[in-house]
């Protein structure tokens, strides 16, 4: 192993070397000019030569001193230029996101350049991935999960508390089927996302009684059954945040005002040691604002409809 002096020490022994001061060495360092002499002093042990000579109230370098506070300096120099790289390179460069493909189809993408904007000199690498296993790959930076938010080593954010609501294409509404009251679902194709089997919650929900056997299409992914209901091929139970740019755009409508909460949501997903800095944070805090300007206009909307009906 390489034998390395006592880093502290150093550290008061450079500012004293380039101070020439104890006093002022500890004010830099924000310790005690007697911790400074202390640090120094466990050196000049350690080295077994003398750094220091005190004349009076002077206080000048020896020779060899001398000498070792230039290589030290450079040394303090070096380190600080590499470290300044490393955390540009932090601040940086590219930031990998692996999400699921509804919510990167449906949410993410659509709202990226925002964060372009704001961020131009970090590029964001983002991958679909269908599973999650709970623990972070090392090409990874941040995940988006869907779950209860429990996954050890990582800090998780909940970015919405999902509510689930039917929805449906404004053509399927004139078509020859009523659709009056929940039960009227039943004579429609109703669209499933084989990652929840919510259907059934809706109806108990709601008071219904369905089949044993709920039939239509099944999808691997909630953004093709959006899409589906979309294109008026039938009724998705979809997440209400997903579903808002349809609605708002005129080509979904709820059908029903009956919500379903769930116990899972969607999650911000990172290493707990890099959560607070560097492109990383920048994404994270960016990514929580996005989601903050959801919820005030979905809260904005809600009151103008409660409104609207008194």
């Amino acid at each position: 192993m390489r034998k390395l002096p006592p880093l502290n020490a150093l550290k008061s022994f450079e500012a004293a070397a380039r101070h020439l001061s104890f006093t002022k060495a500890a004010d830099e360092l924000f310790v005690t000019q007697a911790a400074v002499s202390h640090q120094v002093k466990s050196l000049e042990d350690y080295l077994g030569i003398p750094l220091f000579l005190r004349k009076n109230r002077n206080l000048l370098l020896t020779e060899a001193g001398q000498s070792y506070y230039l290589e030290i300096r450079q040394m303090f120099e070096h380190l600080t230029q590499v470290t300044g790289k490393i955390m540009l390179a932090s601040e940086q460069g590219a930031l990998t996101v692996c999400v699921p493909p509804g919510f990167a189809i449906l949410w993410l993408v659509p709202r990226l350049s925002r964060f372009y904007e704001q961020f131009p000199e970090i590029d964001v690498r983002l991958k679909a991935v269908d599973e999650v296993t709970g623990s972070l790959t090392d090409y990874v930076d941040i995940a988006i999960y869907y779950g209860r938010g429990i996954w050890q080593g990582l800090r998780a954010n909940r970015l919405h508390k999902e509510q689930l609501i039917p929805v449906c294409s404004p053509l399927l509404l004139q078509g020859e089927k009523p659709l009056r009251s929940p039960k009227d679902l039943l004579s429609h194709t109703l669209l499933h996302d084989e990652t929840r089997n919510a259907w059934r919650d809706w109806f108990d929900m709601v008071g219904e009684s369905p089949p044993k056997k709920l039939t239509g299409m099944v999808f691997s992914h909630s953004a093709l059954a959006m899409k589906a209901a979309v294109h008026g091929q039938g009724i998705a139970l979809a997440n209400n945040v997903l579903a808002k740019p349809e609605i708002d755009s005129g080509h979904l409508v709820q059908v029903f005002p009956e919500t379903l909460p769930t116990n899972d949501a969607f999650y911000m997903v990172c290493r707990e040691s890099q959560a607070d800095a560097g492109k990383i944070a920048s994404f994270r805090n960016w990514l929580l604002s996005e989601v903050q300007r959801d919820e005030e206009e979905l809260n904005h909307a809600s009151t103008t409809a409660m409104v609207s009906q008194s």
